[in-house]
């Protein structure tokens, strides 16, 4: 079949369903929102597979906060089949709006802040853009702090006890204020060498952390003699008032974790070869990757509780309490290797292209990475981390609720508002369709500071009062997600409706 070109000459659509800037119109001409790493993907170069989103999911849920969210729903009281039923739940609900937002980065070969200039304006894309970069800046900085206590733990096995009880500085030792600092300085080598570095590290790093993981959980049930006490351990909560107070805000929790990539999705997307590829890579990669790493997880945690008398949810923690030697360094390294490959996949890419969005001409994809490293420190990951509670209600509700916002706007602009349709080259120019006011369609920024306000108004715990910082909504703070999304993507629906597509 002959490809077909739109009436305005300007773009040209293909009979997949793809679509991209046509050659005979010219490049785009350079102004303040276009450089190399924001324009469209050509076809020609949209060339991943089923496999390729499978292979991406597999590595990017193969990580040591996906372990810790299920061992941190045991150690707040669940037992396996309950943790394993919250965090199965959680990943297919966060499934549609990723597979919703992943259609238009495989159909027009864009990134995310480019997509939300359609629903924000050229200009207020930066809004959302920002709040995702922040976001990403600071779960770069979590897994930093991971990877730091990794070498931490891995150098006291080889240096003794001297270097594990250093004086402290600010309530750790400064031997593991050392270690986070020589891990960031790993990274950001990486990151300096570009992409192609870190897409061979991917190559080999998940299998490490599936042996990793298996190796934890056969010498767990040596431990425990046998996967009976394993699977035995009670739930504190039972199933009925108790187990649902926590359940709600957990399932957000865990939707929160992955929120991230359900808006920055089209960043990977744009390379798809077809939306048959992405929609079935992601629905083969996600959910089950999750699931049975969760299993593990959770396995793992209640045998540790049968065990040492309490559950130990950190998997290095875990790890560091092995006799053998060589076990101890195989499983470490293995959290080294897995924890570089991943932060920067799933941590870099978003800041890169959102803040290389912010200011085209002076950041690329690179300089935009690297601030992301110098960011992820000063967000205090290791206050993030330190408890179950604060870590999967607070910080994982809070991200949940205001990325839940984002997607309601984008999803209910591309898919409810325009149905699919958008004029690419226009997501360029200013003054354009997408120019609104001054660059800002006050519809979706109206709709975002409402959704944000009910999902996360109330929020309570950790930094937050635990009256809630604004009391009258801290019942919908264990709901923020699903508030978010739900009263953004009304709003804003509502607010457009009947009105031209990319019209003021």
């Amino acid at each position: 079949m002959a490809d077909t070109t739109t009436t305005d000459g300007r773009q040209r659509q293909h009979p997949d369903g793809r679509v991209e800037l046509d050659p005979a119109s010219g490049e785009l001409p350079p102004n303040g929102f276009t450089n190399d790493d924001l324009r469209p993907v050509p076809v020609e170069r949209r060339t991943w597979t089923t496999y390729n989103f499978l292979a991406l999911w597999v590595g990017m849920a193969h990580n040591i906060p996906s372990w810790t969210l299920a061992s941190g729903l045991v150690a707040l009281g669940m037992d396996w089949k309950q943790a394993v039923l919250t965090i199965a739940l959680a990943n297919l609900i966060v499934l549609v709006p990723m597979l919703l937002t992943g259609h238009a980065g495989t159909k027009y070969g864009i990134p995310f802040p480019v997509f939300a200039r359609a629903s924000f304006g050229l200009r207020g894309a930066n809004l959302p853009a920002l709040v995702r970069a922040a976001v990403a800046c600071a779960w770069f900085g979590i897994q930093t702090w991971i990877g730091g206590e990794g070498i931490f733990l891995l150098a006291g096995k080889l240096l003794g006890e001297s270097w594990r009880t250093a004086g402290e500085i600010g309530g750790y030792p400064w031997t593991q204020w050392l270690s986070f600092l020589v891990f960031w300085l790993i990274e950001m080598a990486i990151i300096a060498r570009g992409m192609e570095t870190l897409r061979r590290f991917e190559n080999w790093a998940a299998p490490f952390v599936i042996v990793g993981a298996l190796a934890l959980l056969v010498w767990m049930t040596v431990k425990a003699g046998g996967f009976g006490p394993l699977l035995d351990q009670p739930s504190k909560l039972g199933w009925g008032e108790s187990f649902w107070k926590v359940f709600f805000p957990a399932l957000m929790g865990m939707i929160g974790f992955w929120s991230t990539l359900s808006l920055n999705i089209p960043d990977f997307t744009r390379f798809g070869g077809s939306q048959r590829a992405q929609i079935r890579g992601q629905a083969l990669g996600l959910p089950t990757t999750m699931t049975l790493f969760a299993l593990l997880s959770v396995l793992v945690t209640s045998g540790s509780q049968a065990v040492y008398g309490k559950p130990v949810w950190d998997p290095i923690q875990l790890a560091a309490k092995m006799e053998s030697t060589v076990g101890i360094l195989f499983a470490l390294f293995t959290v080294l290797v897995a924890t570089l490959s991943v932060n920067i996949a799933a941590n870099v890419v978003s800041p890169a292209y959102d803040l290389a969005n912010l200011l085209p001409r002076l950041v690329n994809f690179r300089t935009g990475a690297l601030v992301t490293g110098v960011v992820g420190i000063a967000i205090f990951p290791w206050k993030l981390i330190s408890d179950p509670h604060v870590y999967i209600f607070t910080w994982l509700g809070v991200v949940g609720g205001l990325l839940g916002t984002v997607a309601g706007v984008l999803i209910a602009d591309y898919w409810v508002l325009r149905r699919t349709r958008l004029q690419l080259a226009e997501l360029y120019r200013p003054g354009g369709a997408y120019w609104y006011r001054g660059g800002w369609n006050w519809r979706a920024v109206a709709a975002l500071v409402a959704g944000g306000v009910l999902a996360v108004g109330g929020s309570y715990g950790g930094p937050f009062p635990a009256g809630g910082l604004l009391p009258a909504l801290k019942p919908l703070a264990d709901y923020g997600w699903a508030v978010g999304f739900g009263v953004a993507f009304v709003l804003y629906a509502a607010l457009g409706w009947g009105r031209r597509a990319g019209a003021d």
